[in-house]
């Protein structure tokens, strides 16, 4: 059975990280057989009770083409545990260009996978940076934009998953989030709204990723909705260093050959997050934890303190937001279902094992 939709009740939804199964371009890049677990088992702690590796719980070292009913195991968990659905990053480079689309093809053919679903266009440019390495500016799949043609391609594409009872919709408009609303051409958005007229829906609700600030004019791009960027903006000033720190860091580095990673402490920070609104319906977004080490190592950063009893703290005041300022629709991001390798993950994993979870289900009201 799917969720009653209840206009009224906080729903939460989680991003989706399809990157657990084997492509050639990753071999290519990385090397045979790479995943998202090749970093998480090659993590090591970067200083004393650094929590690497980390090691996942009952799911295990999955793999999402591979790992039988695995899908509907992620299902069934996010389910029992009071989440609405999955936001799937998809992949699309221009050019018929897609990349790790298998998972979400999957769960469209197995109607088994009972939980509600859209997309967020992860349309960026892959680059090295993300995974550490040392040329971090080379180009791995580049990112275009190719007019009419390739924009009509793409929705054709998509439309088979609009058009499942499971996915998202709002005012019988397919929920699709852009990853980033700034790049995006208005002529994409405006053949995405014509061709879903065209094919019996009011349009498309374009929903804003948390990657911009909630400060632009997000109405005038036609957007229909907006996830907070508020976290990135207050992280933005929490990275930019004092000139102390950086001092610190240059001694260390000249002295040992050693960069430190960054730390911010995880209460600290969302205790001085406020969530504001955009000139476009608004949704908080959640972030259980962070650390990015095993990618970037010591050029990434990490929360300390990050634990389930601080993340109440934090699903607490979104929800308070969601209620406050949403009528209806009161979606609550959570950034994220599975992303180990940036520590973002609901998931469970040896050390909490389903407690996040079980926060994001004892505190919707």
């Amino acid at each position: 059975m799917f969720f009653v939709t209840v206009e009224n009740k906080i729903k939460p939804i989680a991003f989706y990280l399809p990157q657990y199964h084997q492509i050639p371009e990753n071999d290519e890049w990385w090397g045979e057989g790479f995943t998202e677990w090749t970093k998480v088992k090659k993590a090591k702690p970067l200083f004393k009770n650094h929590n690497q590796p980390v090691i996942p719980g009952e799911l295990g070292y999955y793999d999402l083409l591979k790992t039988e009913g695995i899908q509907q195991k992620q299902a069934e968990l996010a389910k029992e545990n009071g989440i609405y659905g999955f936001i799937y990053y998809q992949y699309w480079f221009g050019d018929g260009k897609m990349l790790l689309e298998k998972p979400a093809e999957n769960m469209l053919e197995n109607k088994d996978i009972d939980l509600p679903f859209c997309f967020c266009w992860a349309n960026e440019t892959w680059r090295g940076i993300w995974h550490g390495i040392d040329d971090a500016k080379k180009i791995l799949a580049e990112q275009k934009y190719l007019g009419k043609e390739d924009y009509t391609n793409y929705f054709n594409y998509v439309l088979p998953f609009f058009k499942d009872d499971r996915y998202i919709k709002i005012d019988n408009k397919p929920f699709f989030v852009i990853y980033d609303p700034v790049a995006v051409p208005q002529e994409f958005m405006e053949i995405f709204e014509k061709l879903a007229k065209e094919n019996g829906f009011d349009g498309i609700y374009f929903v804003a990723s948390n990657r911009s600030g909630n400060h632009i004019d997000y109405a005038a791009k036609n957007f229909d909705a907006k996830i907070s960027g508020d976290y990135n903006m207050l992280l933005n000033e929490e990275l930019d260093d004092s000139r102390i720190v950086k001092l610190k860091n240059l001694i260390k580095e000249k002295v040992i050959g050693k960069k430190s990673i960054r730390k911010i402490d995880y209460a600290k920070f969302f205790k001085s997050l406020v969530y504001t609104n955009s000139n476009v319906e608004t949704y908080p977004m959640l972030l259980p934890n962070w650390d990015n080490s095993p990618r970037s190592r010591e050029k990434g950063f990490l929360f300390t303190n990050s634990s389930p009893e601080n993340f109440a703290h934090e699903v607490k005041k979104a929800v308070t937001f969601a209620n406050n300022n949403l009528d209806k629709n009161k979606f609550v991001i959570i950034k994220s279902w599975n992303e180990w390798a940036e520590g973002n993950h609901i998931e469970p994993c040896q050390k909490w094992g389903d407690a996040f979870l079980k926060v994001i289900k004892e505190n919707q009201k």
